[in-house]
């Protein structure tokens, strides 16, 4: 397989501006070229062993390092949990473990550790994850059941208010906001694109309870993620509870089919739009729905609307020791242990006793961490392969 042409092909259309922050972001490293190709990973993995024998469970499907992190959920307290669902999905419970393991493996050229220690780190991650199944209890971490570095980010966020987060990404003229437009976490939008937007939002504000907390006072386009770069996304400014330091951000993106669907024989629901998939599968996966978050519609396309949260944050794996490093890892295997336990018996996906039992179980382990090291080498030639293109200018770079 040609991996400049799949690349190319997979994000024609995208908003051209965007999607060349997306190829710079991927030039930049291995991981940051990981993070940008889960297309590319389903397209490469080679499925042999690796669904047969396996639970279905939901996953998250882009299952990686810097998918976790922190929000505040609908009832008002703050979480650390699994925070991405665009390519969520019912698949065998290996799809999520493998491209993990794969993370951790490619993840860790960053922090320059040794291949000994990513051996370590995957071992750390299934041990937890499994130990996590045969319990048949799924639990959440929070502020007060945080260790670690997990503990040190939660800690941290009670200094942060809605104000100055506000004052990050906007500035005031005279008595009113402006999303800051800087080119790292905004961009102007055209007229077109503001009138699509206030006007759906004037619609939107009109079947909520308090509409005048959704009037728009600014729209941009938002810079965030990797993978996702280039797809529609907004960055919405509205009156909340009063101008200026009561105002709201909300986050309005475009939802596109899961890159596992391609790859999957396993039957999927029939949703509405692929805005109620992932909306329904975060709210069915995550300890607490995050705050505020809903499918809509915008046209004939399908979004996901919810707020933009101070509490929102990632632990900043890079600069972690290595024993720190690992105690963040056995975090997230009972993290995704969980999830897959709160999640079962639910539209296909294995029961409780029979995640219990995988979970019993060892063989798999040793494959997928085999498997994971092959993962790990094809992406870093895959990663050169688009690096030398890219240099070549067949991506606009220079």
């Amino acid at each position: 397989m040609d991996a400049v042409r799949q690349i190319k092909s997979f994000n024609a259309g995208r908003d051209a501006q965007r999607l060349a922050m997306k190829y710079d972001a991927m030039r930049s490293n291995v991981f940051a070229f990981f993070r940008g190709s889960c297309h590319l990973f389903y397209d490469r993995l080679s499925r042999d062993g690796l669904s047969k024998n396996f639970p279905l469970v939901w996953v998250c499907g882009d299952l990686h390092l810097e998918n976790f992190g922190s929000y505040k959920g609908d009832n008002r307290l703050v979480y650390f949990d699994v925070n991405d669902f665009d390519e969520a999905a019912l698949a065998p419970a290996s799809w999520d473990l493998v491209r993990m393991l794969s993370s951790i493996r490619v993840g860790v050229d960053g922090f320059a550790a040794s291949a000994v220690d990513a051996q370590t780190l995957c071992k750390t991650f299934l041990e937890s994850y499994s130990s996590a199944l045969v319990s048949g209890k799924s639990y959440w971490v929070e502020r007060d059941t945080a260790d670690g570095p997990v503990r040190d980010l939660l800690t941290g966020l009670r200094n942060r208010s809605r104000a100055e987060f506000l004052d990050s990404r906007t500035e005031i003229k005279g008595k009113k906001r402006t999303i800051h437009v800087d080119g790292k976490k905004a961009l102007s939008v055209s007229k077109l694109q503001r009138a699509t937007v206030m006007n759906f939002m004037t619609s939107f504000a009109q079947s909520q309870s308090n509409p005048d907390f959704y009037k728009v006072i600014d729209v941009a386009r938002r810079i965030a993620g990797t993978g996702s770069l280039g797809v529609d996304r907004y960055a919405i400014l509205v009156q909340g509870k009063g101008s200026p330091h009561g105002n709201y951000l909300l986050d309005l993106k475009r939802s596109v089919p899961s890159s596992l669907l391609p790859h999957l024989k396993v039957k999927q629901p029939r949703w509405a739009t692929e805005a109620q998939r992932v909306v329904a599968l975060q709210q069915r996966v995550q300890a607490v729905p995050m705050a505020f978050l809903q499918p809509v519609r915008l046209g004939e396309a399908a979004y996901v609307l919810r707020a933009l949260q101070p509490s929102e944050d990632r632990v900043a794996t890079a600069r972690l020791s290595t024993g720190h490093l690992k105690e963040l890892i056995d975090t997230m295997g009972k993290i995704v242990a969980w999830a897959h336990l709160r999640s079962a018996s639910r539209q296909g996906s294995a029961t409780l006793d029979e995640l219990i039992d995988f979970g019993q179980r060892k063989k798999w382990q040793e494959k997928l961490l085999k498997t994971s090291l092959v993962c790990a080498q094809q992406v870093r030639a895959d990663s050169a392969a688009f690096n030398a293109a890219y240099d070549d200018g067949a991506f606009g770079g220079k």
